[in-house]
Formats: C-alpha cells, sequence, structure tokens
C-alpha cells in the first residue's frame, strides 16, 4: 500500500505557499491506519525503546497507539503550561522566534530507552529540542521517527540521532 494516497496536500495552510500534509485522511482509512501503524512499529521496535515520547499534538496521535503495540510506556511532550505537576522545560529556537516543550519531571527513569515520534520531520527543530529534553531528563534517546518527512528541508541533519520515516516528500 502507498500511504501516500492516504495524505492529503493542503495548499496555503496555515498560511499562504505552505503545502500542508494532512494525516487526517490516513487515520480515518482504517487499513491505511493498520499499515503505517504496523510498519512504523518495525521501524521502531529495533531500537529497543523502553518508552515512546510524541511531540504535541500530532506526535501523540502516531506515539500512543504504536506504544500499545509495541508493548512500552508513552509519554508527552507539550506546549508551555500544559502537563499537571512539576515539569522540566526546554526553550528552543524557530526560523522565526523561539517555543517552549516541557515534560513531566518523573516522566523518565535515568537510562531508560526513549525512542521520539511525530507526524512530520520538516526543518527538525521540534525535534531536535525534544531529543535535548528527553536527554536532560536522563534519558537515552536511541532514534527518532515520524510519518512523514519533508527532505527537501534537511531537517534530519539537525538529528544527532537515526531518524526514520515511512513517507518522504521531496518539494
Amino acid at each position: 500500500m502507498d500511504l501516500k494516497d492516504h495524505i492529503r496536500g493542503v495548499p496555503d495552510f496555515p498560511k499562504p505557499g505552505i503545502l500542508f500534509y494532512d494525516i487526517a485522511t490516513l487515520l480515518r482509512h482504517a487499513d491505511a491506519w493498520q499499515v503505517a501503524m504496523g510498519r512504523m512499529a518495525k521501524v521502531v521496535r529495533a531500537y529497543q525503546p523502553d518508552m515512546l515520547a510524541g511531540l504535541e499534538s500530532r506526535g501523540f496521535l502516531m506515539a500512543a497507539p504504536l506504544a500499545l503495540k509495541l508493548g512500552c510506556g508513552f509519554i508527552m511532550l507539550r506546549k508551555r503550561d500544559k502537563l499537571p505537576g512539576p515539569t522540566v522545560a526546554l526553550d528552543y529556537a524557530l526560523e522565526y522566534g523561539s517555543d517552549r516543550i516541557e515534560i513531566q519531571a518523573d516522566a523518565v527513569e535515568p537510562g531508560q530507552r526513549v525512542v521520539i515520534i511525530d507526524d512530520l520531520l520538516a526543518t527538525g527543530g521540534t525535534m531536535a529540542a525534544g531529543i535535548a529534553l528527553l536527554r536532560q531528563v536522563g534519558a537515552v534517546v536511541p532514534a527518532a521517527a515520524a510519518l512523514i518527512e519533508l527532505s527537501f528541508l534537511n531537517g534530519r541533519a539537525r538529528l544527532d540521532v537515526p531518524f526514520e520515516s515511512l513517507v518522504a516528500y521531496d518539494a
């Protein structure tokens, strides 16, 4: 099955000149969703994770069911002030400004293997920040993965771990 057949391109979203790759069309197609999760499980399993970390918010849609399929835990990397209890935060630069992601302070035990997951890798800034945050709380990050990679943006060059994707767009 070609997963690209189930991913809709939406021009000029969220602003003019951007082609948004919408995974909602894949999520609502049961067979395509099953195939995508099966392929992701095969790729991620090779890194022997104890946990999967999903990046807010579409990364949650990928990482939570994948963690269930792999029999490992799931943790959320969220935007500012979205997690209850004590958190650890990391501010990071974007192309036009900055952002912050947070993790619950007790989410990871030192030395646990955590693969970070998102729906899409673009410039790599958020994924790189997620890797740094996980390491800050003691995780070992053996790899990162996403359903889609915008390879023309070369985001994987910003990552210092192996990166896996199921679908790549070259333009």
